[in-house]
C-alpha cells in the first residue's frame, strides 16, 4: 500500500497537475514541506526523503512539475519554462489552502523557489537549495544539454540502466548496481510493451536550445539575495558537482553568510537526498522552525 495520497489540481492554463502527499505523523502540527524535483526528473525522487519529513510531523507533498511523472504536457513547448512552473506551485498552494510551507528543491526546482518567493514570498517559510544556485558552471549545463530531451531507443531496463550509468557515473561514481536500477526506475516507466521509456516529455528541452541558460544572471542573483537574506535557506552541494563549483558556492555563502551549508561527499550533480550527510542537513536544519 502506497504511504501517500494522490492529489491533482489545474495549472491556470488548464494543464492538469499531479504530486503525492504523504500525510504528516500524530503530534503538534507544523508546516507542510514542498519538495520540487530537477529538470528530467519526477517526484519519485523523494520517495526516500518524504516518509522522512513526514515522521517529523509535517505534511509532505512531491510534485510531478509539468511534462514530468504523471502531471500533464503542455501543448506549448516554450510554456516548459521557470514562470509558468512557478504559477503551478502557486495553483498548488491555493488549491490545497496552504498558506505557508518549506521548499526543497533540487536543481530546477531550486530556481522555481528562487522565484516563488519573489513571487509570493509570505508563502516560504524556507528554502532548501540542492546543488544550484544564481551562477551555473558551464561544464555542467552542456553535459545537462547533451542528454536532456534526446531520443533515445531503450529496449530492455538493463538498457535504461546502463543509460544512466553512461550519462550520470561522472555524479555518482560510486553508486551501486541497486543504486542504478533505482535510478532508472525513478526516471523512466514503463510503455503499453513494458520497455521502459523516460518519464518526462522530451519538449522540455525546446526552451533552453531556444535560449541557453545564462551562466550568470544579475536577475537570479537578486532572486537568490532575496530569498536567503529574508528566509532561512540551506544550500546542499554535492561534492563533485559540475553544475554548483565549489567558488560558485562559496561565492554564494559570502553574499549570504547566514545561510546554512552541507557537502554530500562522493557525488556531483545532484545528490539524491537520501545520502547521511544530506538528510542529517535537511533534519537539522527544519528542526527548530515551525
Amino acid at each position: 500500500m502506497a504511504d501517500f495520497e494522490e492529489r491533482r489540481w489545474h495549472a491556470p492554463d488548464g494543464v492538469p497537475l499531479f504530486a503525492r502527499d504523504y500525510a504528516a505523523a500524530d503530534g503538534a502540527a507544523r508546516l507542510p514541506v514542498i519538495c520540487i524535483h530537477g529538470l528530467t526528473r519526477n517526484s519519485r525522487d523523494f520517495e526516500e526523503l518524504a516518509p522522512l519529513l513526514a515522521a517529523t510531523g509535517r505534511r509532505v507533498l512531491a510534485v510531478d512539475v509539468r511534462g514530468r511523472g504523471r502531471s500533464g504536457r503542455s501543448d506549448d513547448p516554450m510554456r516548459y519554462q521557470l514562470p509558468v512552473y512557478v504559477r503551478d506551485m502557486l495553483a498548488l498552494l491555493d488549491a490545497l489552502g496552504i498558506a505557508r510551507a518549506h521548499f526543497i528543491g533540487t536543481s530546477m526546482g531550486g530556481l522555481i523557489t528562487m522565484l516563488l518567493a519573489a513571487r509570493r514570498g509570505r508563502a516560504v517559510a524556507s528554502a532548501t537549495l540542492n546543488d544550484v544556485g544564481p551562477e551555473i558552471d558551464p561544464a555542467g549545463i552542456a553535459r545537462i544539454a547533451g542528454y536532456a530531451g534526446q531520443p533515445v531507443t531503450l529496449d530492455t531496463w538493463d538498457d535504461a540502466v546502463a543509460y544512466f550509468k553512461r550519462t550520470s557515473a561522472v555524479a555518482f561514481p560510486g553508486l551501486s548496481e541497486d543504486g542504478w536500477r533505482t535510478l532508472a526506475g525513478r526516471g523512466c516507466t514503463a510503455d503499453a510493451q513494458g520497455r521502459p521509456v523516460f518519464d518526462y516529455d522530451p519538449s522540455i528541452a525546446v526552451p533552453i536550445r531556444a535560449k541557453p541558460l545564462p551562466r550568470r544572471s544579475l536577475l537570479v542573483w537578486l532572486l537568490f539575495l532575496k530569498l536567503a537574506r529574508g528566509h532561512p535557506t540551506l544550500l546542499i552541494r554535492g561534492e563533485l558537482s559540475d553544475l554548483l563549483s565549489r567558488p560558485i558556492a562559496d561565492k554564494m555563502r559570502r553574499a549570504a553568510p547566514q545561510m546554512a551549508y552541507a557537502e554530500v561527499a562522493g557525488v556531483g550533480h545532484a545528490p539524491l537526498l537520501s545520502e547521511d550527510e544530506a538528510r542529517r542537513a535537511i533534519l537539522d536544519f527544519l528542526d527548530p522552525l515551525p
